[in-house]
């Protein structure tokens, strides 16, 4: 048979569109040909399955060798394809049979010795080849992660030489079963709540946040705890759902970050040099940005303020759709970008607003201008604003610690259930049609909240956000409705930046 028809899979963001590698030998003088819009990696694979086939001890077709990636318009790039090219060639030269390709298909990038090494994206090409009922030949060092999809049939091999042996004798062949994973109670990874004295305000308003995934933000001088208190937030979320941890996984996978644990939500806290294109993801490959990275997870900007202001705004459209789209001259790609922001600043450059230095003759004017580095439309998509404030030394050493972050989860996530068998979705992410269904209020109440909003100054966002705000205190409470209480305490999360 001159012509062997493989399966295999791109890379296009979080998608991974089938390529079928089709191998023609023809007479002729040798010569090895790839097309299909390759770049230079899938060019070069040449070199590279020619070495691995001949020390896999098999023989090279001397034969004119015709490789054709389809289709022709989808950009190919990396080293994936380097095991079904050399799939394809022992297929077509009558080396390996070729009714066992049509059931599988194959991703790795070859060494010259025959041996498999871990490419990037393999989770994506798991999930989309599980979907196409196939079997996916992979790496050895790629199959814990490329198992991570349920019904899976995973082959993970060493090397071309042991790829070949199970594609002759199918029928000896196991799938590879993953470790089983480690449960969520059984690691306490981050540190705990009750390691933070007094600020009862601060830590409330991180236990509504955690319930409802509202963004937050926390300002206050420098050492009352800001950090300290983002630093427990995650230890007071809600489990991941198997959706969350498998789309997560898949940003990961295509951005070969795989140290974390599954279960574990996603932490970011890039430094306040970091650029826009670090933040939001792109290249001339578009990668995931640090939004990404962080969908589902927590995204901590700490020293707001210090970031530039091109930087931050970059945030806007990702904390509405929860996506972002990046668009270069060769192609856009959409990533998803669903996270709980949460930040922290100080009032003004030197931290203390009422103990001004030497030559600071207007400290307002001076918090004014430093605040003013974070524009209105950013600070309106904060569901919360809280101030947290210095506690003198001598109640630090007098007071205890509070409840434990244990004791505030289960709260937290009875709280995230009730949202989810209401309306499938934590209550930051309500629609303007659920808000209405979910958040209806007295005439009393709606007259009550109309005022306050009006005073206040705040938008029609900020008047969602109070209502989201609202709920999610309710849900705490296991309360079916809202009530005044609930809505003076939501609206006092929104006074600190009110005009």
């Amino acid at each position: 048979m001159a012509l062997a028809i493989v399966k295999t899979r791109a890379r296009l963001g979080m998608n991974a569109p089938q390529v079928t590698v089709e191998v023609h030998l023809s007479n002729g003088l040798p010569a090895f040909n790839i097309v299909g819009l390759p770049d230079a990696a899938v060019r070069e694979s040449k070199e590279r399955v020619r070495s691995a086939i001949l020390n896999s001890e098999f023989d090279f077709p001397q034969r004119r060798i015709t490789i054709n990636l389809a289709p022709a318009d989808l950009p190919k790039d990396g080293g994936r394809f380097d095991l079904p090219i050399a799939i394809g060639i022992l297929a077509a030269s009558e080396q390996i049979p070729a009714a066992a390709l049509e059931a599988h298909e194959f991703v790795g990038e070859l060494a010259l010795s025959g041996e498999l090494r871990p490419i990037e994206g393999v989770l994506t090409a798991a999930i989309a080849a599980t979907q196409a009922q196939r079997g996916l030949f992979v790496p050895l060092a790629n199959a814990e992660e490329a198992a991570v999809p349920r019904q899976c049939r995973i082959l993970a091999c060493g090397s071309l030489l042991q790829v070949c042996g199970n594609l002759k004798q199918p029928a000896s062949v196991t799938p590879y079963q993953p470790q089983g994973p480690i449960a969520a109670g059984d690691i306490d990874l981050y540190p705990d709540l009750a390691d933070v004295k007094g600020q009862h305000q601060a830590k409330r308003a991180l236990e509504v946040a955690a319930a409802g995934k509202h963004n937050l933000l926390l300002m206050g001088p420098p050492g009352a705890g800001k950090s300290m208190l983002a630093a427990r937030l995650p230890g007071i979320l809600p489990p991941m759902t198997d959706a969350e941890m498998m789309e997560t996984a898949a940003i990961h996978s295509v951005s070969r970050i795989n140290q974390r644990p599954l279960f574990q939500r996603p932490i970011r806290a890039p430094h306040h040099t970091a650029s826009g294109v670090a933040l939001a993801g792109g290249g001339s490959n578009p990668k995931p940005g640090e939004i990404s990275l962080a969908h589902n997870g927590i995204l901590f900007l700490d020293e707001l303020p210090e970031f530039p202001r091109k930087v931050l705004e970059v945030l806007r459209e990702p904390l509405e759709t929860g996506e972002i789209a990046i668009s270069r001259a060769a192609q856009q790609v959409t990533y998803p970008a669903n996270f709980q922001l949460i930040t922290a600043l100080n009032p003004c450059p030197c931290g203390h607003p009422e103990q001004p230095p030497e030559g600071c003759n207007n400290p307002q004017l001076c918090c004014n201008k430093y605040q003013s580095k974070i524009s209105g439309p950013l600070l309106d998509r904060i569901d919360m604003h809280v101030q947290v404030d210095a506690m003198p030394i001598s109640e630090l050493q007098s007071l205890e610690g509070g409840e434990s972050s244990a004791c505030v989860r289960d709260r937290v996530t009875c709280a995230r259930q009730i949202q989810l068998q209401r309306q499938g979705c934590p209550n930051h992410d309500l629609s303007s049609r659920q808000l209405e269904q979910v958040c209806a209020l007295s005439k009393a109440d709606g007259v009550f909240l109309q005022t306050a909003v009006e005073r206040l100054g705040l938008s029609a966002r900020g008047y969602h956000r109070v209502l989201k705000v609202a709920r999610t205190l309710a849900d705490l409470e296991q309360a079916p409705d809202l009530n005044k209480r609930h809505l003076t305490e939501a609206l006092s999360y929104r006074a600190l930046f009110a005009v």
